[in-house]
């Protein structure tokens, strides 16, 4: 017996190995939910059955030999359509990419993942180029949020997320450019991490979509799961210019004793957001947890002296130019491309060198003031997000009002390029999940998942409703 919302993904990859299950079973299982549940979810935009059962069926071969297919032996896993996986196109959630052919390698955490032993049965949705809180775009339309079919799964990893919250796959790739693994994960109700920019490395021979912004990920539901995905990806290459050294120790092993910091700083608003008031009572709640395990709560009104959302957006604007110029756009014609992408276009387009070289310089400075945050606390936890789950293609909301703001706290860290990820602080009273971020210093990528497991053990993980 099979079961995606509670195996985790080491019983499951320890039971390929021991031969209690094979990988063609566990790939079996999982095109068996994608056919059964995707009409409804739309979490997967593209799916090859057939690729992944041979696959599949080399991994057991593996085992039969004696041979040890790696730690995420069999696992079968969904790749954002954000990057390349062999056989499969790679969209971008774009028209202007959709008719490209299908690519001939993978990208490098794709490689790595299937080094570990991982099977690719197909291509996760995602806003177009991942520019939105919403998975929802002009070529596969919307992806759906398994505690609400009429709510949002999040955005961009949305289709990772609602593959894994519909017990679809037991593992998925990310990324997150602005929040884009910790906002799903956070409307999806479990755990995720951005890991510090260059732990999982771009490589390839073009350069990265999101430059100096974007860190790619491994997406689970439970924190053990995704620092055991972790393990297997993180490390340098040589094509990737923001590449780190391999930590020294286990992000596995980090988790395993869970344990918060003694001095935790809380910052309900980073000093210029507005909580919905149900989300920051949840937080707080989840606060006299930490509280409870022994952290010393040490509230911390402004984080940020002002909104870091136009150093944000100059960067993500001028990347996005650069996407769709690749894709054959002529400059100023976005008639292809999603309306709500337009702005940012505009924005890119009017951006000159100093106005770039301005919001490097505000990366700097917004650093600093973390820097002083955590000259006197371990980590900082916020809301994920200032809102709960939006209707599916609709404006998310704070305090019953539409805002673009309902996402304003996660782009700060990808400014500053810390670690942060997010863990189910509760559900709202309409069953909807919230989640509470958890910072880190610059490299601390360990405290972070220790932190977050520590929580995930004492809050408890909520499972998704079953569809």
């Amino acid at each position: 017996m099979v079961d995606f919302l509670r195996d985790t993904a080491a019983d499951l990859a320890d039971r390929v190995r021991g031969r209690e299950v094979s990988a063609r079973e566990l790939v079996q299982h999982a095109l068996e939910r994608i056919e059964a549940l995707n009409p409804a979810v739309n979490a997967f935009c593209e799916v090859d059955g057939d690729r992944a059962l041979a696959d599949a069926a080399g991994v057991d071969e593996a085992v039969a030999r004696g041979e040890d297919p790696g730690p995420l032996a069999g696992l079968p896993i969904g790749v954002k359509d954000l990057e390349d996986a062999a056989g499969f196109r790679t969209t971008r959630g774009s028209l202007l990419y959709a008719g490209r052919p299908a690519a001939t390698g993978d990208s490098e955490l794709v490689a790595r993942l299937k080094a570990a032993g991982c099977v690719v049965v197909g291509k996760t949705n995602t806003p177009e180029l991942g520019h939105k809180g919403d998975t929802t775009n002009l070529v596969f339309g919307a992806s759906r949020n398994a505690w609400n079919l009429e709510h949002s799964p999040g955005g961009s990893s949305g289709g990772s997320s609602a593959a894994l919250a519909a017990g679809m796959v037991p593992m998925a790739t990310g990324s997150d450019g602005g929040g884009s693994i910790r906002i799903p994960a956070a409307l999806c109700g479990f755990s995720g991490i951005k890991p510090s920019l260059g732990r999982v490395p771009s490589g390839g021979d073009e350069g990265p979509d999101r430059g100096n912004l974007s860190t790619k990920g491994v997406m689970a539901r439970r924190i053990a799961d995704v620092a055991l995905g972790l393990d297997s990806v993180i490390g340098p290459d040589q094509r990737d210019l923001r590449s780190l050294p391999m930590p020294e120790a286990s992000w596995s092993a980090a988790v395993l004793d869970p344990s918060p910091p003694i001095r935790v700083g809380w910052s309900p608003t980073l000093g210029y957001g507005t909580t919905d008031t149900e989300v920051l009572a949840i937080c707080e709640a989840a606060l006299r947890t930490l509280e409870g395990l022994g952290a010393e709560i040490v509230e911390i009104d402004t984080v940020f002296p002002e909104d870091p959302v136009m150093a944000w957006a100059s960067f993500v604007g001028a990347y996005l130019v650069r996407s769709v110029t690749r894709a054959g756009a002529v400059d100023g014609d976005w008639s292809e491309v999603d309306p709500t992408l337009v702005p940012l276009l505009e924005l890119g387009r009017s951006r000159t060198a100093q106005d770039l070289v301005a919001a490097e310089d505000a990366c700097h400075r917004y650093n600093v003031d973390l820097v002083r945050v955590f000259s006197d606390v371990r980590v900082l936890v916020t809301p994920t997000t200032a809102g709960t789950a939006p209707r599916s293609g609709e404006q998310g909301t704070v305090n019953g009002e539409p805002t673009l703001n309902w996402v304003a706290y996660t782009y700060p860290f990808n400014l500053t390029r810390s670690p942060a990820g997010t863990v189910c602080a509760g559900l709202t009273a309409a069953g909807l999940p919230v989640g509470l971020q958890v910072v880190g210093p610059q490299h601390g990528d360990q405290v972070v998942l220790r932190t977050i497991a520590a929580l995930e053990e004492a809050l408890g993980l909520p499972e998704p409703p079953r569809l």
